[in-house]
Formats: C-alpha cells, sequence, structure tokens
C-alpha cells in the first residue's frame, strides 16, 4: 500500500536514481549489477549527508542528557512522592541547560519517509511497474542486474520459477540474500551496542539499563523481517547500518564522555586523535605531554640604582 501524499518524495527518489544509474552508466554498463549496486549504495550516502545536520543535533543533545543525569538523578530521588513536581523540576532544568529530550528523534523522523520511499520505488521495479516516474528501460535494467549471482528485485521468498525467470539460481539467490540479512543483523546490533555501552557508562545507576540491554539483543531480529525485503532494498539498509556505526564512532571519539578525576571532579578526557592524524603525524596539531611539568618563568631582571652620596662625602667636597 502506497501513501499518496508521500508521491513527491517517491518521484524524488526515482529521478535521484535514475541520475545517479546514468552517470555510472558512462564507465559500466547499464545492465550491470555493479551499477546498480553502486547506484544504491550512493543513494543511501547523499540521504544520510541530507540528514547529518540532524544527527549533530541529536547527538549534541544526548550529550547535554548525559551530563545533566546527576542533577536529573538527584531530582528523582528529592521528588519521589511528588510525580507532578518532580516533571516540573527536571523540564525546568533541561529548559534552562537548552536541552530537548525529543531531540534523540530527529534522524529516525527524518530518514522513516526516505525508507518508505526507497522501499516502494524499488519494489515497483520488482513487480515490473514503471511508476513515480521511472522509465520502463530503467526498469527492465534493474531487474535484468545482478548482485553476486542474485537479483536486484529477488526476495528470499520469492519462488525459484520466478527467480529463474530473472536468469538467476535460486539457491545462489537466497545464499546471497542470507548473507546480507545476516550482516544487516549484526551491523544493527553493533550500533544499539556503541550507543547502549556509552549511555551505561554515563550513568551506570539509569533505572532503564536493563530495558536497554534487551532492546541491544533483542535488535538484531528485526533484521529478519527484511528477508521478506528485495536485495537492492537490503544493500540499501545494510550502507545506513554501516554509516550509522562509522558516523557514531566518529562523533563519540571527538567528544569522549566526561569522567571523575581524583579529586571528584567531572572533567572532559582529550579526544582520540583521528584518522588523518595517524596517518599524517606531522599535520596534527602539536601539543605538550599531559604529565609535563610546567615551565620554569623567566626570571624579572632587577636593575639596582645607585645610592645617592650625600655632599660631605663627595670627593673634592669640603665642611662649611
Amino acid at each position: 500500500m502506497e501513501l499518496t501524499f508521500l508521491e513527491p518524495l517517491y518521484t524524488a527518489v526515482a529521478t535521484v536514481i535514475a541520475w545517479i544509474h546514468a552517470a555510472y552508466s558512462v564507465i559500466i554498463p547499464p545492465d550491470n549489477g555493479l551499477n546498480w549496486a553502486l547506484t544504491i549504495i550512493t543513494l543511501t550516502v547523499l540521504m544520510r549527508l541530507l540528514i547529518f545536520p540532524l544527527f549533530l543535533k541529536q547527538m549534541r543533545s544526548s550529550k547535554k542528557m548525559q551530563e545533566l543525569a546527576p542533577k536529573v538523578q538527584e531530582l528523582r530521588k528529592r521528588y519521589k512522592n511528588d510525580k507532578q513536581r518532580m516533571n516540573q523540576e527536571v523540564m525546568k532544568v533541561y529548559q534552562e541547560a537548552g536541552a530537548n529530550p525529543l531531540g534523540g528523534c530527529l534522524p529516525v523522523v527524518a530518514q522513516f519517509p526516505i525508507f518508505i520511499s526507497v522501499f516502494t520505488v524499488l519494489r515497483s521495479i520488482a513487480e515490473d511497474k514503471a511508476a513515480h516516474g521511472m522509465s520502463q528501460q530503467m526498469v527492465d535494467s534493474a531487474r535484468s542486474a545482478h548482485i553476486f549471482g542474485a537479483p536486484i528485485p529477488a526476495t528470499f521468498f520469492t519462488s525459484g520459477a520466478e527467480i529463474h525467470a530473472l536468469g538467476a539460481d535460486p539457491i545462489i539467490t537466497k545464499i546471497i540474500l542470507g548473507i546480507f540479512v545476516a550482516i544487516s543483523s549484526t551491523t544493527t546490533f553493533l550500533t544499539v551496542r556503541q550507543s547502549v555501552t556509552r549511555s551505561m557508562a554515563q550513568m551506570p545507576d539509569n533505572p532503564m539499563a536493563q530495558q536497554q540491554k534487551i532492546l541491544m539483543y533483542i535488535s538484531p531480529l528485526f533484521a529478519i523481517f527484511s528477508l521478506n525485503f528485495a536485495l537492492g532494498l537490503i544493500l540499501y539498509w545494510v550502507t545506513t547500518n554501516l554509516w550509522t556505526l562509522g558516523q557514531q564512532h566518529w562523533f563519540y571519539s571527538r567528544h569522549p564522555m566526561p569522567v571523575v578525576d581524583a579529586k571528584g571532579n567531572m572533567v572532559t578526557p582529550e579526544p582520540k586523535p583521528g584518522l588523518l592524524s595517524k596517518i599524517l603525524p606531522g599535520k596534527a596539531d602539536a601539543k605538550e605531554p599531559a604529565d609535563a611539568p610546567p615551565s620554569a618563568p623567566e626570571q624579572k631582571v632587577i636593575r639596582q640604582q645607585p645610592t645617592r652620596q650625600p655632599r660631605s662625602k663627595r670627593t673634592g667636597s669640603k665642611k662649611p
């Protein structure tokens, strides 16, 4: 069932796919599986770059929420018998700090209509329908393309006769689809684990810790539903999972968690060196070691002015 109010977005996604495919067709045959694989991967990267500012906003909001966690926890204990007052005080803390508890939902909300649009366009290709502005020639090109021997419009439950009609072997197709689903499940688990591990390290007494652990181990099971997705859509999902995993790692390495020092104060460690600084050490900013002793201050030279002698002691002077 297609959402008619998203038709402009369906058309936009189909148009972008046509542009990317035409660009790769200059150097790769249009019906080649590599061409269509690169087209889907490039489409995914462009979509993620489009919502990258929302990701930064989400992570900054999450960082503020973690910094405010001790204060919020204290308020929850203080007003545990007065839920209304507790909620008011917690929201007041968030407002004063400029933190938005719903800020973490922005990338998910923004990505959902994009995913639905990609799903709808690829499903039209799988059903051999030239819809949403796509030409029949482009649909035929996608249907004849194979990725590692598996047709792009095939799903794990596509019948053997249909897979044969697409010019592929059913067993090889199911193996390839199973591998892609396994990769999708693994990347989903690693992405959630990365986020949950950081959250639990930041707030070890978080009452939602157990639920987060359960979510971490259940999340890979959702990838099983992708067995009913076309190979092209699973490739999109794997690419976006890998992007999210790398994106989170980059942000977490640049914004380490605050830690408690020996004096009991919250301090933020120095960010880890980036990949560029590892490859080109000369490009990294030169910094003094953290444990280097402070340089001794320069001694100030004090010029001694000679004292003036009385006239009686000056050479050649006489007493009156």
